[in-house]
């Protein structure tokens, strides 16, 4: 039943005297609730045939103004750009209402190689100079498996000692290091915690990525609350109005957190006009907010 700001200060002073009902209480009455969330986009699959110039302005048209960059893709944002292209790019962003949160790599640590595991760090090392120079906040890397051969907790350990490294090596440049929650098994959010905690630095944080392993177990709640604590800056999400996925509950959650990080469209979808279908996304985001 709805009742007006009248009736509901009567009813509350009798039951309890108004001299109990908080300033706070008194002013927030009937005012929405205020969210620091920013909708950002992932250029994972929606954006990967775009160059810097498209992303800019199709992100621009959708009121969606951050964007991670994956790479690999038609925008060229890698290592292997000189000083003068990096600066080209920076001045990109920075001329536009789009902020480059970012880039997304595909850097992993649980190679029983150690010959791999040390080509990877240095790889992840030149990206995470690469985002500083154009303008990123951080570098989002991943756990992609576990390996029969290897013991679990061996596999964990590594990837953790890893992370404190590039940390550890991101903090100097003003770069947060990013762990996707991904990878069959180590998507699992138990592992994910093991992870974190061999990592133990403060300057790595876990990108959460919105997977159907969220769900198991305990559920949502339950995994969410494991690894709260290590949230960074980003956080990816598939089309936000799907059903198979609890994003009423995810935004809920950060919100309650006071979030004040980037919510990621990573959409796994392949509509004909993407533009279209990121400005739907955008009101769904500012509906569901």
């Amino acid at each position: 039943m709805l009742i007006d700001r009248k009736t509901f200060l009567k009813e509350v002073s009798l039951l309890a005297g108004a001299s109990m009902i908080s300033a706070d209480v008194l002013a927030n009455l009937g005012q929405p609730i205020k969210s620091d969330i920013k909708l950002g986009f992932v250029t994972y699959l929606w954006g990967k045939d775009w160059d810097v110039a498209a992303l800019i302005k199709n992100c621009s048209q959708a009121n969606i103004h951050g964007a991670e960059l994956r790479v690999d893709h038609a925008h060229k944002v890698m290592p292997e750009l000189n000083a003068a292209q990096r600066s080209e790019v920076k001045k990109q962003f920075s001329d536009s209402p789009v902020q480059i949160v970012g880039l997304g790599t595909n850097q992993q640590y649980d190679y029983p190689d150690q010959a791999q595991l040390k080509a990877s760090i240095e790889r992840t090392k030149a990206f995470i100079r690469l985002s500083a120079d154009v303008g990123g906040s951080g570098v989002k890397v991943k756990p992609n498996g576990l390996h029969k051969k290897v013991p679990v907790e061996k596999t964990l350990a590594q990837i953790g000692a890893s992370l404190h490294e590039l940390a550890k090596y991101a903090a100097d440049l003003g770069q947060q290091l990013r762990l996707e929650v991904h990878g069959e098994e180590t998507q699992e959010l138990p592992n994910i915690k093991k992870i974190m905690e061999y990592a133990d630095h403060g300057n790595a944080k876990i990108c959460w990525n919105c997977n159907p392993q969220d769900l198991n177990g305990k559920g949502f709640q339950y995994n969410f609350d494991l690894v709260k604590q290590y949230f960074g800056d980003t956080c990816h999400v598939r089309e936000l109005d799907r059903t198979d996925y609890p994003y009423k509950d995810l935004l809920a959650n950060l919100n309650k957190m006071s979030y004040k990080g980037w919510v990621l469209l990573e959409c796994h979808t392949n509509p004909d006009d993407k533009l279209k279908s990121m400005i739907e996304q955008r009101k769904v985001f500012d509906r569901m907010i």
